[in-house]
């Protein structure tokens, strides 16, 4: 039998893009209670493709299973209703630019005093403190402040230009961290009996990334050790991660090479390293004529560690993905989709995707009435007002 482990839990989610709806998605996959606040005219993804219907496969993927408000709160009844709600949530997950919050009177120094349980989250681009605190922060421009850019096109041959940002790393690495801390503070909350406040810069989860760099930046090593470099097959690449002794032995058994097992260029870690070039040419030969799901067979067979490239269509279709139930198919309202679902599994309680995906504002009078006993008149009035919208 499982159960929800958020269950009871209600969460007012301010966020915005994907840091904060990543952070939150997860809480609501675990059973919370996911209220989210949005601008009359929505979330900013709503409107990014891949679009059907008008509807954005992108925000369903970052939102599936929340609820919605849209709500002006530029307007006094506004944040009125909002800092209501406030009082009234365990959690609350904000990734505005710091001191947004701080004007409109719902910063966690405002708040705590009267709701100490409070658990409240920032998530910024640097932090709530430093002097780079108010920069403007999106994860293309964390991933070159951070080191990482660079230390990734260190292992880039023959390349002068960091590569092109196109996945947001940044973004998903602040979100997943600021889940894990949320859970910290419920945690420590069921000891306590206080919340805490919780300050999340996506510049220090990426700091983190490169763990052996973070580390040879202080102590400099007069040769860094080369990355793994992608094998060449007829018709695509193959990732060959061979890395203690007896991963290479297997891989020169494999490709039928058990001669090279005691060649003094590759018997040491030291002589691989320094004929690095010479192993990669040797497994391109090898590879040149075989077609990459060959290659893969023929070393998995022989127990080295290894994947071909595959598009992300072509992973979507796998069987092992399937099996472990790594996505869930859900339906907004313009048909099915597939979204991913957290990468934990856990044995006794939920931990996945839900299938619905709130409209702008579908949830304006539920929440209302159910979280803080607003009437039907009431709400009506706040809608002939424009301070509730539905989309």
């Amino acid at each position: 039998m499982t159960y929800e482990v958020l269950d009871g839990v209600r969460v007012l989610d301010f966020t915005t893009i994907v840091s904060g709806p990543y952070c939150t998605r997860m809480l609501a996959d675990l059973g919370a209670e996911v209220i989210k606040i949005e601008p009359p005219d929505g979330d900013f993804i709503r409107l990014q493709p891949p679009l059907r219907d008008g509807k954005s496969a992108y925000f369903a993927s970052l939102n599936c299973g929340k609820k919605s408000m849209a709500v002006d709160f530029r307007q006094p009844e506004g944040l009125t209703l909002v800092r209501e709600l406030a009082a009234r949530c365990d959690v609350i997950v904000e990734n505005f630019r710091p001191g947004v919050m701080r004007r409109l009177e719902l910063d966690y120094e405002v708040l705590a005093p009267s709701h100490p349980r409070l658990v409240y989250c920032s998530i910024s681009g640097f932090g709530q403190t430093g002097p780079w605190a108010k920069r403007s922060a999106y994860a293309p421009m964390l991933h070159a402040a951070s080191g990482f850019d660079l230390v990734n096109l260190s292992y880039q041959e023959g390349m002068e230009r960091p590569l092109t940002a196109g996945i947001m790393i940044g973004d998903i690495l602040g979100g997943a961290h600021a889940f894990g801390a949320i859970q910290t503070a419920l945690l420590a909350r069921e000891r306590t009996g206080r919340g805490d406040y919780i300050d999340l810069s996506m510049l220090d989860a990426l700091l983190g990334m490169p763990t052996y760099e973070f580390q040879e930046a202080q102590f400099p090593q007069p040769k860094r050790p080369k990355g793994f470099r992608p094998t060449r097959a007829k018709d695509g690449f193959i990732m060959i991660a061979a890395v203690k002794p007896n991963n290479f032995e297997a891989l020169w058994r494999a490709i039928g090479r058990p001669d090279l097992i005691s060649d003094p260029r590759f018997a040491t870690m030291k002589g691989r390293a320094d004929n690095s070039s010479a192993v990669s040419t040797l497994l391109d030969e090898w590879a040149a004529s075989k077609a990459s799901a060959e290659c893969e067979a023929i070393l998995t067979q022989g127990n080295v560690p290894c994947s071909r490239y595959s598009t992300l269509q072509e992973a979507l279709q796998q069987p092992h993905l399937a099996h472990r139930g790594s996505y869930q198919v859900i339906d907004d309202g313009a048909g099915s989709l597939k979204v991913p679902n957290p990468p934990f599994k856990l044995r006794t309680a939920h931990a996945r995707a839900r299938s619905r995906v709130p409209s702008l504002g579908a949830d304006n009078a539920e929440v209302l009435k159910s979280v803080l006993g607003y009437s039907g008149e009431r709400i009506a009035t706040l809608e002939a007002h424009d301070i509730l919208h539905r989309g």
